[in-house]
């Protein structure tokens, strides 16, 4: 029987682990599930006989390389900042490593060790990153093919509520990683737009105010992620006038957003002392000397929003204008935030998420110039089985699947850009339901 790890039961881990354990039996395969939360990770695996929870300390050196040694795949939905760890552990007892974290430059340095110990590590392989990858290569792939010059290409990815759900001011439920949440964009973005280099800051990211008409939704905004300059050249697109990879939200939220930036509350770095502090004061903190910290005036004054009450709104629906004490001890700011968010933002049982994905590439060929569009829109059944869940996860049970059957020929460190993955891939995503709409405009 084939081992199965995975490291992490959070919020992305249900339909990963639901897909497993239902080819287990046929396949002869058993899970081992870990997480610091071991009533959550028996939420996740139920009493399945092919499914074991454990709960222990990732840092717990000896009790994870014993667990990583004992198995044949491994799959790690842990924070990006412990993926190393885990690499090691792979390289180490020659196991291969799936996430759906970006290869960062360390993983990069042990490119070469992977590859000559015959091992295959693919990050990436969630949504954004992952579907978004294999979905856009499929089509630039067969673009070029029929001879045509790509001059731009945008791409979208965004984690919504359905419209069903969208019942706060925030026009946003958490339904992720609420640490990834708070703590998006802080490295500001890098894209290419008609020929010109663009650099943000992260105080300029969600001020823009750009945005783009998804069918059936409407108007959606949108901020750049990270260096999409990095991708350039992994998509074969250096020729491109315009690249461009950014994440969808409502307006409304990038709106509030960015007052959430401009009042310093993302900030992760110095910390505060919490206790008998009240949120207002906490939320006032940048305001000083210069507008009285006493009313909601203060804040409009200092965020320039007089003709505009909704981000007040906002901040109300957040609690963040009330005399509530956070006793939370010492925190940053994003710690303080992100506890906020996951009370108020929280999704409710029966709400509905939405996953919305849009590429938008215009191409030459024949001297006539053509757009075409790509869209993808899946809904979540529940607060469990999320769209985001079943988008992050079925790619990696997926490819689980294909090298567990000796079906993934490739070895060594990969992101799926390549049609000896993304192509088997996107097939069972199809006859799963997850299927992208194309139109040319």
């Amino acid at each position: 029987m084939k081992q199965i790890l995975i490291f992490g039961a959070g919020k992305s881990a249900t339909v990963l682990i639901e897909f497993l354990i239902a080819h287990a039996p046929k396949n002869k395969w058993h899970l081992t599930v870990v997480d610091s939360n071991l009533s959550l990770v028996q939420s996740k695996t139920g009493k399945s006989y092919f499914a074991t929870p454990l709960a222990f300390d990732i840092q717990q050196e000896i009790t994870r390389r014993k667990l990583v040694e004992n198995s044949d795949l491994v799959i790690s939905l842990l924070p990006p900042s412990l993926h190393l760890l885990i690499a090691q552990d792979c390289l180490l007892y020659q196991k291969h490593l799936l996430t759906a974290s970006y290869a960062d430059q360390k993983i990069q340095k042990l490119g070469p060790e992977i590859r000559k110990a015959g091992l295959l590590f693919v990050y990436e392989m969630g949504l954004d990153p992952g579907l978004d990858h294999m979905s856009a290569m499929n089509l630039i792939h067969s673009i070029k093919r029929k001879g045509g010059l790509i001059r731009s290409f945008r791409s979208f990815c965004g984690g919504l509520m359905d419209p069903s759900s969208n019942d706060n001011p925030w026009s946003y439920k958490i339904s992720w990683n609420p640490a990834n949440v708070v703590l998006a964009g802080k490295s500001g973005a890098t894209f290419k737009d008609k020929g010109k280099i663009v650099e943000l800051c992260y105080e300029e990211l969600f001020d823009q105010g750009k945005t783009i008409q998804v069918s059936g939704l409407g108007k959606l905004a949108y901020y750049p992620n990270r260096d999409s300059l990095n991708y350039m050249k992994l998509y074969q697109l250096e020729e491109s006038e315009t690249f461009l990879r950014a994440t969808l939200r409502f307006p409304e939220f990038c709106e509030g957003w960015n007052a959430l930036v401009r009042l310093g509350l993302t900030d992760d770095k110095a910390k505060v002392n919490t206790d008998e502090l009240p949120y207002f004061k906490w939320a006032s903190q940048k305001l000083k000397n210069k507008f009285p910290a006493s009313s909601e005036e203060s804040f409009t004054e200092f965020l320039g929003t007089k003709d505009n009450s909704r981000v007040i709104t906002q901040l109300k629906f957040l609690g963040f204008l009330n005399g509530g004490l956070i006793n939370q001890g010492e925190r940053t700011n994003a710690e303080i935030l992100q506890s906020v968010l996951e009370n108020k933002l929280k999704m409710l049982p029966d709400d509905h998420d939405l996953v919305v994905m849009q590429h938008e590439i215009r191409f030459e060929r024949c001297r006539i110039e053509t757009c075409l569009v790509s869209s993808l829109m899946i809904t979540g059944e529940n607060s469990l089985n999320t769209a985001m869940a079943k988008t992050v996860g079925l790619p990696l049970g997926i490819m689980a699947k294909l090298i567990l059957t000796g079906k993934m020929p490739l070895i060594g460190l990969h992101i799926p850009i390549v049609p000896e993955i993304y192509q088997p891939v996107l097939k069972e995503l199809e006859e799963q339901g997850i299927r992208f709409e194309e139109r040319f405009e």
